[in-house]
């Protein structure tokens, strides 16, 4: 009898990725005010996309999208 993954069976497409999360602190009151409306007050996001020093990123309740410095920047700050 041969032992054969699972994963070997399957095509890419139907393999999945671990989603990866940052969390975010509002620090400007615009920040303050998009955090409340939009974000429901979820520090969590999503990163969609990641390059060298800034994340693509949106809201758990998908209302809000932003590209983010790593760093954070005078708006937000970047709580991992």
């Amino acid at each position: 009898m041969h032992s054969v993954h699972l994963s070997s069976r399957l095509p890419l497409s139907s393999m999945k990725t671990k989603k990866k999360f940052v969390n975010v602190e509002p620090i400007s009151e615009k920040a303050r005010f998009r955090f409340i409306t939009e974000m429901n007050y979820f520090h969590a996001c999503e990163v969609k996309e990641e390059r060298d020093d800034m994340y693509f990123v949106c809201s758990l309740n998908k209302e809000y999208y932003m590209w983010l410095p790593k760093k954070g920047n005078e708006h937000w700050k970047v709580v991992k």
